[in-house]
């Protein structure tokens, strides 16, 4: 893994001209590589509160969601991640139950190739409809297209709710430097968390969890997402940074804790 602090750093000084941002975000950056991540102690009921509980397949039914939030509800899950059009429902059934989880929805997903209008307007009707969380896939061909300061611009868009924003990278569609560029990028247009992946079209490394950890330092949260089906390799992304862990597997993993 390439990820030395200077060169991020400097890259944070590029894109801060690039974006045409105060030098001093760049320099916030700076106090994020200096921040020292310990992992805490991983016990069943610290991974539960952890998981987003994930259904986000194009052919999901209403029981399918609210099975999911009864589970979140059991097991303790952080949140239940679904699809646009579910958000109501969840919010109703939370609202019925006295669930306390978060509900967070998906924008732009999984391609990331929407208009600023478009990411905006799904992020505000999820906001309204009950969405506490919004996971917004960036716009992965801009950045492979050097495209930074659209792709800034775009991304801002989804930032003018209350809701609290995870921005997928697709880490593994990305060179070491795009990633980087993609991370910074969204800690500048005021992303709450960075996200690994859709888990449709990549999966979350132990790697990628680091070098997003460094970037998020202890200000922003790191969310762990795609191909994480068992115990042994949740564990590797809380060890590697992840706070939070998105997840379709996860009543196996607590039954199997």
């Amino acid at each position: 893994m390439g990820f030395s602090k200077e060169k991020i750093f400097e890259k944070a000084l590029e894109l801060a001209g690039i974006l045409e941002i105060p030098q001093s975000e760049a320099e916030k950056i700076k106090e994020n590589l200096d921040f020292c991540y310990t992992a805490p102690e991983i016990t069943k009921k610290t991974a539960a509160q952890a998981i987003d509980h994930t259904i986000l397949s194009f052919n999901a039914a209403e029981n399918d969601v609210l099975r999911i939030c009864e589970e979140a509800k059991k097991y303790g899950f952080k949140a239940v991640c679904i699809n646009p059009v579910w958000v109501k429902t969840a919010a109703k059934f939370r609202a019925e139950n006295r669930a306390a989880f978060k509900i967070a929805t998906v924008i732009d997903f999984p391609l990331g190739a929407s208009t600023a209008v478009a990411k905006q307007a799904e992020s505000i009707a999820a906001a309204v409809d009950g969405a506490d969380e919004i996971d917004v896939v960036i716009n992965i061909g801009l950045i492979k297209s050097g495209s930074f300061k659209e792709c800034f611009e775009i991304l801002k868009s989804t930032t003018k709710t209350k809701a609290y924003i995870k921005v997928i990278l697709e880490t593994s569609e990305l060179s070491e430097d795009e990633k980087i560029y993609a991370a910074l990028i969204a800690v500048f247009a005021g992303a709450d968390m960075l996200k690994t992946s859709t888990g449709v079209n990549g999966k979350a490394t132990a790697d990628d969890v680091r070098l997003l950890r460094m970037i998020a330092g202890n200000r922003l949260g790191v969310k762990a997402a795609g191909g994480i089906r068992d115990k042994e390799t949740l564990i590797a992304m809380m060890n590697a940074g992840a706070d939070r862990i998105g997840c379709s597997s996860s009543v196996s993993i607590m039954e199997k804790w």
